[in-house]
């Protein structure tokens, strides 16, 4: 395995994946870096989520960009919003001490703070396909001096109906640009896009990029919201050596934790983007010789980070999008060992733990949080593990005159009771911990979904089971209660199936066939059977 050193990047750079804690380049890495730097091909990458695709086109991006250019010099294309932010992070993070501007561009944020970026100049634009088709209408990005574009993650895109807007894109920007496409998989159409707007181009691929490891245990527990620290103690307190990362979504959050598990005494410390380079090296020092267990950090200061034998990976909150949960959930269980990942979720996050789940291909099975009494008896069975070892192993001759003392002015029982007191009065206090509420989501339930489409557009009800079965691998026999309205109608499906369907056709094309929701309330349902015939009061 190559280092960064041999892949021809700059001292500069190299010094700042030092300070980031970035030690050795994945396969992904490892091709396309020397290839960006010193061939003039444009670029197929063929990784999986995870794979950290993201350094492997900015690093030579920030090596290679003019500081002095006074157009944009790169266009990134991402399917969703929060990648397009992530990655747009990421490359400020690893740009050192280069002067560049990098703009994130997504539906959802005012497009005026947007303008006034783009006014002010920029270098890199990190956007979604939707947004960006909107600058170029209103002639507020121009694309045709761009030195590179980037497809990330092709395959969502064309997944999610940007087929369309992404060709449309790439036919407004100049023919002298430099195209890299990254994707999981390699469908037809995006060779076709290969083959029609890319030029002579290297194909670049590797067979092991998920990094999710199989001796990971991922579990998930439903919290609330406010009872997340608390779970987050009780997972830690039933464990004998603790030793974990635990990922926070933002730079608040991490201090927040960081400064609560503290104040209960945890050895523990925080890493993000505000943290100085010399304090991030001393903590992450501390981290490597087990100085402290437990370390709270954000996705972008944890990138590169390889820290062997870690027992726990914690999403505090989940991540922004499953290549997040990849990277985390991929830092435990290594060197042939176990390891756990945890995820706290919300009852409104599960649909987004479901799709997590579908695009890593993995397994996250649902589990009840630890009760008090069970801590405590875990703590009370360690404390008689250390007694009865120490009993063995440590020399305890210069000790047998007190003890003997002790024991002829004191029942023995009340002894060591006493010294258990004093030394795990607070330990072994169940009062210490807060009571956690229930939480569930019926995943056996049934949920009614509204359809869009009635008698009035054709829909009939084997038409409606038609383009279920279509769509998504339901069967038959789990499509109840069809209702075709006029102008709308009702299906009902299992509470899992309902979430998987309408992920899928959260997606799919735009313009096809008839939208579904999930009906509002029983009452919204009758005052729609209601006005199935307006004409009678």
């Amino acid at each position: 395995m190559k280092t960064f050193t041999e892949l021809g990047l700059s001292k500069a750079t190299l010094q700042t994946l030092s300070k980031k804690g970035f030690e050795v380049p994945t396969p992904i890495q490892e091709q396309v870096i020397p290839a960006l730097l010193n061939d003039k091909l444009d670029i197929i990458g063929q990784a999986q989520t995870g794979t950290g695709k993201t350094a492997a086109f900015g690093l030579p991006l920030i090596e290679r960009l003019n500081e002095k250019s006074s157009s944009v010099q790169t266009l990134i294309l991402t399917p969703t919003r929060e990648l397009a932010i992530q990655v747009a992070e990421e490359i400020q993070s690893l740009k050192g001490k280069k002067r560049f501007n990098i703009l994130p561009i997504y539906g959802g944020q005012a497009i005026s703070l947007q303008l006034r970026q783009l006014k002010k100049g920029v270098d890199i634009v990190v956007g979604t396909p939707g947004r960006i088709i909107d600058h170029l209408k209103r002639k507020t990005l121009k694309l045709d001096r761009i030195s590179y574009l980037i497809l990330d993650e092709a395959d969502e895109m064309l997944n999610m109906g940007f087929l369309e807007d992404v060709t449309s894109i790439m036919e407004q920007t100049n023919d002298d640009k430099r195209t890299l496409l990254f994707s999981a998989t390699m469908p037809q159409e995006i060779l076709r896009i290969a083959k029609k707007y890319m030029g002579e181009y290297q194909l670049y691929k590797t067979t092991h990029g998920q990094i999710t490891v199989r001796n990971t245990d991922q579990i998930y527990f439903e919290v609330k919201a406010n009872d997340k620290f608390e779970a987050l103690c009780r997972i830690i307190d039933l464990e004998e050596d603790f030793y974990g990362l635990i990922f926070c979504r933002t730079k608040v959050d991490v201090d927040n934790v960081a400064a609560h598990l503290a104040d209960r005494g945890y050895d523990s410390d925080a890493l993000h983007g505000d943290i100085s380079q010399n304090l991030r090296e001393k903590i992450l020092k501390k981290f490597k010789k087990g100085l402290i267990n437990i370390l709270v950090a954000t996705d972008v200061a944890a990138r590169g980070i390889d820290i062997q034998n870690l027992t726990h990976v914690i999403n505090y909150a989940l991540p922004q999008d499953p290549e997040s949960y990849v990277h985390r959930v991929g830092r435990t269980g290594r060197a042939g060992k176990d390891g756990i990942a945890i995820t706290f979720i919300t009852p409104s996050e599960y649909r987004k733990l479901q799709h997590i789940q579908r695009k890593t291909k993995t397994e996250i099975r649902k589990e009840k949080l630890p009760k008090v009494t069970d801590i405590i008896k875990a703590k009370k069975n360690r404390i008689k593990a250390l007694v009865n070892e120490l009993v063995q192993m440590e020399p305890l001759n210069s000790y047998y005159n007190l003890a003997k003392e002790l024991l002829e002015q004191n029942n023995p029982t009340e002894i060591v009771s006493a010294l258990l007191c004093h030394f795990y009065q607070d330990e072994l206090n169940e009062s210490t911990y807060t009571e956690i509420q229930d939480v569930t989501v019926d995943m056996k339930g049934k949920t009614r979904l509204f359809v869009s489409q009635g008698k009035i557009d054709g829909l009939t009800k084997n038409k409606l089971i038609k383009f279920i079965t279509d769509n998504c691998r339901i069967p038959q026999k789990k499509i109840r209660d069809i209702e075709i309205l006029d102008k709308f109608s009702f299906v009902t499906l299992p509470f899992h199936e309902a979430e998987t369907l309408l992920e899928v056709l959260k997606k799919r094309r735009r313009g096809s066939g008839p939208k579904l929701t999930k009906a509002k309330s029983p009452r919204s349902e009758k005052q729609g059977k209601r006005k199935k015939n307006p004409g009678k009061k």
